[in-house]
């Protein structure tokens, strides 16, 4: 509620997004189980009302999967440019033009992001500050991409990003021991404040180190041809509070 608060979001936008995800949820969960999905069905399920099941399932609700689908391309144009070697330079992201080259920028976003164009991705890099212009060239400036330009993007993060941990979480809840996914954390309460700074560098350093890892094997791992792809994510995160903030 705090996040949603500072960023503006009212408590009515947030019961209608509420209600909009149960109404989706409830007819994947009667598809998946092989029922035939209706309104009626899923206001048992659910405990809404048919006539509001019927308006949420009408209602248009492409604005947030647009901004996954952008955020999406996005990742795929920086690791293309992070492993493609016909995009580097000494193993390394190369300087690309922004087109007109054979391995150009507009190149780059072709061959990875399909239908968005390339200048809209490069507003979207330099928003992000992934990327800077420099005489006609557009360099790599962090490799990370984390979309800050406008709360639908921040918000966008917070729902597919915390609804993966919490699918993760789930998930185990329920399987058998062998069919569980990975989900660990570390944390301790007797940390030095004065130490903080320091872990922070350390953990930002070795979790990027690690992540880098993944995605290089999972660039060399992806679908050739008419192979049947598959979603997978790892993520990590960092915690901090001071005494205060955790005190009752």
């Amino acid at each position: 509620m705090r996040v949603l608060i500072n960023h503006g979001v009212s408590q009515d936008a947030f019961a209608e997004l509420s209600r909009q995800a149960y109404v989706a949820e409830g007819f994947s969960h009667m598809e998946s189980r092989g029922k035939r999905a209706t309104v009626s069905g899923v206001a048992a399920l659910t405990g809404l009302s048919r006539k509001e099941v019927k308006r949420l399932n009408e209602t248009d609700g492409e604005a947030l999967g647009a901004e996954g689908h952008r955020r999406n391309k996005a990742i795929r144009v920086i690791s293309g440019w992070m492993h493609d070697p016909d995009f580097q330079t000494a193993a390394e992201p190369g300087k690309l033009a922004i087109e007109g080259k054979e391995y150009s920028f507009a190149e780059l976003v072709k061959r990875y992001s399909g239908d968005v164009t390339p200048a809209a991705m490069l507003s979207l890099l330099q928003d992000s500050g992934n990327v800077r212009v420099d005489n006609g060239y557009v360099i790599l400036e962090k490799k990370a991409f984390i979309p800050m330009a406008t709360p639908l993007d921040r918000l966008n993060i917070l729902g597919t990003d915390a609804g993966e941990l919490i699918e993760t979480i789930g998930h185990n809840m329920m399987a058998t021991p062998e069919h569980r996914l990975f989900q660990r954390k570390v944390s301790n309460a007797l940390v030095d404040r004065d130490a903080l700074p320091e872990f922070r560098e350390l953990s930002n350093r070795r979790s990027q180190e690690l992540l880098e890892a993944y995605d290089a094997w999972l660039s060399k791992h992806e679908v050739r041809d008419d192979a049947e792809a598959a979603y997978v994510a790892v993520g990590i995160y960092y915690v901090e509070h001071t005494e205060q903030e955790i005190a009752p």
